[in-house]
């Protein structure tokens, strides 16, 4: 049986605390951004909404045929940069929340470790030579299984950053095929009702979030599948719709950043 050395927990202690000391800066680093891009990209909508009700003043106070002509085109473009906007900001509140996520992920891992370490299991053999089993070890199946899972999400949402949103629809929907029973699922459904709405496709965005309420309805997503579900019936003319399902999340999920927005939009 190996002894440790009395320096073991103190090297492996010191191990720990660089590793984390290195990835906490990583961490705050991605953090930093995120929330700054966060910030730069509201702004930009903040910006966008005033110049579209700068003019819609303009055309009541024109009102020619001429005036509408033009602004209506204006205003579709507007629209389809605020889709573009709100999917931005979508992404990166999901890479902030990653980003916390691989960190708390890490501190689990070299604790778990360090636990290992200072027990005697580092050694890899039992009292009687035999090779020892580490009851923590995740199966490798299930473990490749997972990455299977990830990579194909990953892959998808890259589809969705570079704008090519009929292609992360497509790839979102085969997940859901693929992997209905991953933790993965109503995220990936969700994007798909966050994809159509980006490419103006209200109806089918209305149709992707109803089926994620109807199928994941314990899902982290319903308060924001429930906001895009209302921002797309306001796009297809059906104000009561839209507003009644702002007031839905407000009473369900009061304190969800969702319910923060649906109450900025009801006023």
């Amino acid at each position: 049986m190996i002894r440790f050395l009395p320096t073991s927990r103190a090297t492996a202690s010191l191990a720990l605390l660089f590793a984390l000391s290195s990835f906490n800066a990583y961490a705050f680093f991605d953090d930093k951004e995120a929330r700054k891009n966060i910030e730069q990209t509201n702004a930009r909508l903040s910006q966008i909404e005033a110049q579209l009700n700068e003019r819609v003043t303009t055309l009541e106070q024109q009102k020619s045929t001429q005036a509408v002509l033009e602004l209506s085109t204006q205003i579709d473009a507007i629209r389809s940069e605020l889709a573009q906007l709100r999917g931005q900001i979508e992404v990166l509140t999901y890479e902030l929340g990653e980003a916390k996520r691989r960190q708390r992920d890490l501190y689990t891992d070299l604790d778990s470790r360090l636990t290992r370490l200072e027990g005697g299991q580092i050694s890899g053999q039992t009292m009687g030579g035999a090779a020892a089993v580490d009851p923590t070890a995740t199966e490798p199946t299930s473990a490749g299984d997972d990455a299977a899972e990830q990579k194909a999400y990953d892959a998808a949402m890259e589809q969705f950053k570079r704008g090519d949103y009929a292609g992360a629809a497509t790839a979102f929907t085969a997940f859901t095929v693929t992997h209905p029973q991953s933790p993965l699922a109503s995220s990936a459904q969700y994007w798909v009702g966050n994809a159509r709405f980006a490419q103006r496709d209200y109806r089918a965005a209305v149709a992707a979030q109803t089926q994620l309420l109807q199928k994941y309805p314990d899902s982290a997503k319903v308060p924001d599948a429930m906001l895009n579900l209302a921002s797309a019936h306001a796009e297809l003319g059906d104000r009561a719709t839209s507003r009644r399902i702002l007031q839905d999340i407000i009473a369900k999920y009061p304190n969800s950043d969702a319910a923060a927005k649906a109450r900025q939009r009801l006023r």
